[in-house]
Formats: structure tokens, C-alpha cells, sequence
């Protein structure tokens, strides 16, 4: 989103595609993919449960704010030809100390977490098989050994495949429901719901729409693509704008499930994953429980494609913050380009951590104190990964040509302020008297 259109770079390689072309699209399904995940169907879900179509607008906003942030990130990679940890090691050390504590207690919890929800529906579709712990540990042990063993070109055909399957499921629901379309458009009028915290509710919905570390490492699958310089900028941006389409399309298409099937029946289903295990119910008595089924295959779909993009994307981030924490220089793109990351120690001991002590959390319960830092550390991220894209994106170390212009800068501020004020909400709204 920098304000030029220029993408010639003097001495780029006969590779690089002229213009930009929809066969080349990859990182954009794959961020898509993982940045949806089941929480944010419900949390959608019940916005349309709760208000019909009237914060369809703020749905649209949340995936302009990040089409802002994961352009910003794509463009650092490509006009730097470095890393995004690269770039924020130049900042100073407490990047790295934010970055280190965030991704081993962030990654401990969400594999818990990201398994359980992979194991919902499963459970739901085999009741007889097995303990919803264990399909969780099933799920957990089937995305390490997947992205343990394939390099990202497979890794990125098994999400289109995924992502076709959601992309069926949800308009096939949207359609199933018989959507007031004269309401879906003025739900495109910002109109706040005359509720208590109402601007809090429609600030959370926007900021929830797909998407948090997976925004950082969009610039990482780019490089594994084999995009590594400006000449792939064009194809870049349509890359992004290709995954917050398919993005507002998930989410539109269950605002609508929420607003005709629950909204107009005063249903109210329970925040979390297993408000969606409530919504199959509700399917099967309205619909048959062939519709019930095909929901939970996409439910599946849902939560496995965060799993597996999680697994894959941030053990690329965090091989990079290894190699530039034990002293290996500038972090280049081509050195992702090149697989090296995905062969590399680091990137197969954080797939373990993401795998095997989350674990323990599914037989004994999340401790207290270590899930309220979780929720700060998250609600944390995005304030930073925003506030540091435009510190990057406004200084020497990008190249004039490729800095922020207005848009791009608007886009960032507004971005930042957003998550700043959903983290101090978060921050404020922890038990901390009983975290002492």
C-alpha cells in the first residue's frame, strides 16, 4: 500500500513474473486459512446472533485493517530483501526479549488450544471412537508429522485443498439460511447497536477478523513462495488481497448463520469452540443431520488449517529469531527461499514445543496465572507488529521508493490505536487479584 506503482527493479531475475496473475496466488490462502480459526467463526456468529446484520460493516473494516498489516509486512520483506525479526532486532533488544517471551508462552497455550479445537468436531463426528483429549493429541502428532516432513510448496496445496472445503461449508450455510439481502446492505451503514459497550463489542469484532502472529508471518511464506525482491510486488498485493477477500467471506457468510438462524430465533449459543458443536445441533433440528455433518467437516477444516499454518509459519519465525540471536547477521529472505529454515533445528524444536508439552494441558486443565499472561502477551502482539511496521516502513531502512505513504500510514495508525486499545481492554479485564 505504499503510494508508487513501480515494481522494476534493475537486475531481477527472468522469474519474476511482468504483471501480476492469479496463478501465482499462495501465501494469501495460507494466511487466510490459518488466520480464521474457529474462534473467530463464533465470535462472528454471535455478533450476528446478538445484532442481525447491524456490525456487517465492522466485519468489512477488520479485514481492511489487516490487509493494511500483512501488505506492510510482505513489503518489508521484498523491498529489504530481510526479515521481519531482522527488521525488529534493528530496533533495539527489547524486541527480541518481547518476541521470545510472547512465543513460548503463546506457543504453549495455543497448541493446547488449537489441538482441542481440531478435536471438536471430530469427537462430534465420531462420538465412539475416542476421548476428546485424544483425538486432540491425534490431531497435535498428525501436524507435526506433516509439516516436520513436507516443505512449504505441499504444506500449501493441502491448505488450498482446506480451504476450498471452508469456503463450501460457509457460503453453502450463508445460502442455506436465506439471508435478508435489503438487510445484509444497510448492515454496510456504521451503525453502532444500542447496547451497553457497544463501541467495545464492535471495536473486538473488527480487531477479531482472522488473524494475529499468522499477520507476521505472512512475510515468511512469501519468501518460502520464492518471492524475495520488489519485482514480486505487484503479485504480492494481489496475493493479500486474495486472502482478506476469501477472509470477509468467511466471516460475512456466518454473520449471516448468525443473524437468520439465531438472531431471528433469540437462540444464543456459548462463546468459544463449542459454540460451533451448538450450532451443528441447531443445523440438524432445522436442517437434517446431513447439513449437521457437512458443518462439522468444515469446522474441522477450520481449526486444522490454524493448526497446521501455526505449526508451519511460526517455526519459520522462530528459526529466524534463532539464527539472528546466535549472532548469523542480517536474516535474509532468500535464505527462507532457499528451505533452509524448514531443514533447520530450531524451526523442528519449536514444532515439538508446539506439539508435545500443550499435551498436558489437554488431560489437566490450563493453569490460572500462565493463561492470563497468554491473554496479555496476546492482545500485546498486534499493537506491537503494527506500531513497529511503521516505525520500519518510515525509516532509512526501507528503501525511499518502497517506505509508507499516506494510505498506508493512515491504515497502520488506525490499525494500531485499534489493538491498543483492544490490549488495554484485555489487559484491564484480567483477574489480576487473583493472580497474586
Amino acid at each position: 500500500m505504499a503510494d508508487t506503482t513501480d515494481n522494476t527493479v534493475t537486475g531481477e531475475a527472468s522469474s519474476v513474473p511482468r504483471k501480476s496473475s492469479w496463478r501465482y496466488i499462495g501465501p494469501g490462502i495460507v494466511v487466510a486459512a490459518t488466520g480464521v480459526g474457529a474462534g473467530d467463526l463464533v465470535a462472528t456468529l454471535i455478533a450476528g446472533s446478538n445484532f442481525g446484520y447491524t456490525l456487517l460493516w465492522a466485519a468489512v473494516i477488520g479485514c481492511l485493517v489487516k490487509i493494511s498489516l500483512a501488505e506492510a509486512a510482505g513489503r518489508w520483506h521484498l523491498s529489504t530483501g530481510r526479515t521481519l525479526f531482522d527488521g525488529w532486532a534493528s530496533l533495539g533488544r527489547w524486541t527480541t526479549w518481547f518476541f521470545a517471551v510472547y512465543v513460548v508462552i503463546w506457543g504453549f497455550v495455543y497448541g493446547a488450544a488449537a489441538m482441542s479445537s481440531s478435536a471438536l468436531p471430530l469427537q462430534a463426528l465420531f462420538p465412539d471412537v475416542m476421548d476428546l483429549e485424544w483425538w486432540g493429541v491425534a490431531c497435535g502428532l498428525v501436524g507435526l508429522v506433516f509439516v516436520w516432513f513436507n516443505k512449504y510448496a505441499v504444506f500449501e496445496k493441502v491448505m488450498t485443498v482446506l480451504v476450498g472445503v471452508m469456503f463450501v461449508v460457509t457460503v453453502y450455510l450463508a445460502i442455506r439460511v436465506t439471508p435478508n439481502l435489503a438487510d445484509a446492505f444497510a448492515g454496510l451503514l456504521p451503525v453502532l447497536p444500542d447496547e451497553k459497550d457497544s463501541i467495545l463489542n464492535t471495536l473486538g469484532l473488527i480487531g477479531g477478523v482472522g488473524g494475529t502472529i499468522t499477520l507476521a508471518a505472512y512475510g515468511y511464506w512469501v519468501n518460502a513462495k520464492g518471492w524475495t525482491d520488489t519485482g514480486w510486488m505487484k503479485v504480492m498485493r494481489l496475493d493479500n488481497q486474495v486472502a482478506y477477500i476469501t477472509t470477509g467471506i468467511f466471516v460475512v457468510a456466518m454473520l449471516f448463520v448468525g443473524a437468520e438462524l439465531l438472531h431471528s430465533a433469540n437462540v444464543a449459543i456459548a462463546s468459544g469452540d463449542k459454540g460451533l458443536i451448538q450450532l451443528s445441533d441447531i443445523l440438524a433440528d432445522e436442517y437434517g443431520s446431513a447439513t449437521a455433518k457437512f458443518f462439522l467437516i468444515g469446522f474441522f477444516a477450520t481449526s486444522f488449517t490454524s493448526l497446521i499454518g501455526v505449526w508451519h509459519g511460526v517455526s519459520l519465525m522462530f528459526a529466524d529469531f534463532v539464527a539472528r540471536f546466535r549472532g548469523q547477521g542480517e536474516q535474509k529472505g532468500a535464505e527462507v527461499a532457499s528451505g533452509a529454515r524448514e531443514r533447520s533445528w530450531p524451526f523442528r524444536a519449536y514444532l515439538l514445543w508446539l506439539t508435545f508439552p500443550p499435551i498436558v494441558l489437554l488431560f489437566q486443565g490450563q493453569p490460572f496465572r500462565l493463561i492470563i499472561l497468554y491473554g496479555v502477551l496476546g492482545a500485546a502482539f498486534l499493537p506491537f507488529l503494527a506500531g513497529t511496521l511503521i516505525w520500519l516502513l518510515n525509516s532509512a531502512r526501507t528503501p525511499r521508493e518502497w517506505r509508507n505513504g499516506p494510505v498506508s500510514n493512515g491504515m497502520l495508525v488506525i490499525a494500531g490505536l485499534l489493538f491498543l486499545i483492544l490490549c488495554v481492554k484485555q489487559i484491564w479485564d484480567q483477574p489480576w487479584s487473583e493472580f497474586f
